[in-house]
């Protein structure tokens, strides 16, 4: 195959470094392999992203550039929310949970807005990092009204999904209305996944329903994309 432009050679190339390294081997650093391949740091850097959204790389905050190899990929319809505890026990896999904080937050205006509640009323905060073959691939916040589920009423073996949780309890959701685009990662979101600041993320937001009109769940999701694979499932009309 021939390859069309210098930028496909130099993935090529460089793809070619990534499978001669081991899983969870350091790479060159990015001043040597820049002048290995012959492109500048910034250029290698462009390279670089596609394969760290493969989920082959990983970039560490002072530490390189790792080699994590491919991992297994959890895949969801958003026709129906689930947890990513419900996704992996589909498809065989496990999660883990860790860096799990749950704490009381006064509402700031934009959540007092997503929740529909007065600006600084006390809301539960739970946020956690989710692992999958033992690497950070989600970062997770719930935040939902103080009244509706207290830090208090959270079980000391908590797994880490407060859609389950709340199902488990007995609410039943009506409704959830979910958004997806890219993002890039903000400083505290690159420190929980381990990654650098301005990586490609997939972002889901979602407020979740018990009637029609009251919000008891306001989530924002960031997913490295090598590890997700949300898809939607439309009907044609006819």
């Amino acid at each position: 195959m021939v390859l069309s432009t210098p930028f496909q050679q130099l993935q090529s190339n460089l793809g070619e470094v990534i499978s001669s390294v081991s899983a969870g081997e350091r790479l060159p650093s990015e001043p040597k392999l820049a002048k290995q391949l012959g492109v500048s740091r910034a250029t290698l850097r462009e390279a670089m992203r596609t394969f760290e959204t493969q989920g082959l790389i990983r970039r560490r905050q002072g530490a390189g550039t790792f080699v994590v190899g491919q991992a297994p990929v959890l895949e969801s319809g958003l026709e129906v929310l689930e947890s990513i505890q419900t996704m992996a026990t589909r498809m065989g896999l496990s999660v883990a949970v860790k860096n799990l904080m749950i704490e009381t937050v006064p509402a700031t205006e934009k959540q007092a807005k997503k929740l529909g509640v007065p600006l600084k009323t006390s809301l539960t905060r739970v946020a956690r990092v989710i692992c999958t073959s033992n690497r950070a691939a989600a970062y997770l916040v719930d935040i939902l009204p103080d009244e509706f589920l207290s830090v208090n009423e959270f079980p000391q073996d908590f797994k880490g999904s407060v859609l389950d949780f709340m199902l488990g309890r007995g609410d039943l959701p009506t409704v959830a209305k979910i958004g997806v685009n890219a993002s890039s990662a903000s400083s505290s979101v690159a420190k929980a996944l381990e990654i650098q600041r301005g990586d490609v993320l997939l972002r889901l937001s979602s407020r979740i329903y018990l009637d029609s009109d009251k919000v008891v769940d306001y989530s924002l999701g960031y997913f490295l994309p090598g590890y997700f694979n949300f898809h939607i499932l439309g009907q044609v009309q006819s």
